[in-house]
């Protein structure tokens, strides 16, 4: 009894043995494997990530991950995230500004074909000898126009502006004038409003805090000859209120109501005909043709450069350049990083890979993978590519990836807010974010 006690306990400790090894083993073979996680910093682009993530794995059996971070809070998830058991293995950086915050977990990525793949290595976040963040898209923004509702009321008899065609509005001061003439004869013209809610609901306002303070800080640096400074005079605010002013006033929303307001619902006002222009960029496309009832024709979405009253402005063309940065995480394991490495060249040079980012995403890729051919042929990423091959225009690059912090936009844009709604002096929302843009770069040395 005793040996046969000897031999069941024997047996059992052989298969607790196997059982280890085996297990051992299959968590080295998923090691050796790696998975993928990413997390999005566009919501817009939430559903199409899903789906390359899903096409992926069926290809190639490696797992990846994708969540995505509420607007506006993509810097406070990723601190959370990085924090836990499974983190990120790719995540996203704004430039060099975000690249200081986030060194310690940045892979080097130089000898990588991703890089190599770059048209311009110069446009990578580097340091030292080490490349540390690889751009994806080259983006453009400006005011999006039906030109159908434009054509509607350039054929108007009573219309008190001698303009026949967007091509002759090319100042600030031409723009107001159709503007104010197109509100005030929106009924004729069937819409609520000329301009799209101007969305101030936080985390929804980035399009002002960001996009729109872009234009007078682009004139700052050029005027001073400088690219990073530790404090600005918001030199150009005056012409930064104008454009402000015109869209809050020539609005289908009343500006005490513009709190409530998303980006999605400026979106669906243009997607629906409801207003004629909405400032945004070119990745908006998707929302506008994904919403339901969509009325406004491929053939008519355009792009008007954002006219502020800068001098020289009557050669002024689209904002454009790049905000987001690739990174991999140098805390994960090294299969990790490997396969978030190999996902992201199948994405940018796989035929697959390439017709997601050029169809799906709209990117228009830094990479010299992707033919003439391979290029986005949506209406706003051919507007885009047309405005960087007009060799008359200067496009307005972006500089707000120098911008202090995200605390310093959030706070901007709650000021724009209440200015909107009356409870703050322009002079005090100055002062505020000039003060602030100091704190914060102070900050962050």
């Amino acid at each position: 009894m005793k040996n046969k006690k000897r031999w069941l306990a024997l047996g059992l400790a052989a298969v607790t043995a196997l059982s280890v090894f085996a297990g051992c083993g299959k968590k080295e073979a998923k090691d050796d494997k790696g998975s993928v996680y990413y997390l999005n910093f566009k919501p817009e682009a939430a559903k199409t990530w899903e789906k390359i993530a899903k096409k992926y794995t069926e290809e190639t059996g490696v797992e990846v991950k994708v969540v995505t971070a509420a607007a506006g809070t993509y810097e406070q998830t990723l601190k959370s995230e990085v924090a836990k058991k499974n983190p990120p293995t790719l995540f996203q950086i704004n430039g060099p500004v975000g690249y200081q915050n986030w060194k310690a977990y940045t892979a080097d990525l130089k000898d990588t074909k991703l890089y190599s793949w770059l048209l311009d290595q110069d446009m990578a976040v580097k340091d030292g000898e080490g490349v540390y963040g690889i751009p994806f898209a080259e983006e453009g923004y400006g005011i999006i126009y039906n030109d159908e509702i434009m054509q509607k009321y350039f054929a108007l008899s009573d219309k008190a502006v001698d303009i026949s065609s967007t091509e002759e509005i090319n100042s600030f001061d031409k723009l107001k004038a159709v503007v104010e003439d197109m509100t005030a004869k929106k009924d004729q013209l069937g819409i609520e409003g000329v301009f799209a809610s101007t969305s101030l609901k936080p985390g929804e306002d980035w399009r002002w805090q960001t996009h729109l303070m872009n234009l007078p800080l682009n004139a700052e640096y050029k005027d001073k000859d400088e690219t990073n400074p530790d404090k600005i005079d918001f030199t150009y605010n005056k012409e930064y209120k104008q454009i402000f002013d015109l869209y809050l006033n020539n609005s289908v929303t009343e500006a005490k109501l513009l709190s409530s307001k998303s980006v999605d619902d400026s979106m669906s006002e243009f997607a629906l005909g409801k207003v004629a222009m909405v400032q945004n960029g070119n990745w908006g496309w998707g929302q506008i043709s994904g919403v339901d009832g969509n009325t406004v024709k491929e053939e008519s979405v355009k792009f008007l450069p954002i006219y502020t009253g800068l001098a020289g402005e009557e050669n002024q063309g689209l904002c454009i350049g790049t905000e987001n940065y690739m990174c991999v995480n140098a805390k994960v394991s090294e299969a990790d990083q490997k396969a978030t490495i190999a996902f992201m060249e199948w994405l940018f040079n796989s035929d697959e890979g390439k017709a997601f980012v050029t169809k799906d995403l709209g990117f228009i890729a830094p990479f010299n993978t992707f033919s003439d051919e391979e290029k986005p042929t949506d209406p706003l990423a051919k507007e885009i590519l047309k405005y960087m091959a007009d060799e008359n225009k200067t496009n307005v690059p972006w500089n707000f990836t120098t911008m202090p912090s995200q605390t310093w936009k959030d706070d901007f844009g709650a000021s724009l807010l209440e200015y909107a709604q009356g409870s703050k002096e322009w002079d005090k929302v100055v002062s505020d974010m000039t003060e602030e843009w100091a704190t914060e770069k102070a900050n962050a040395q």
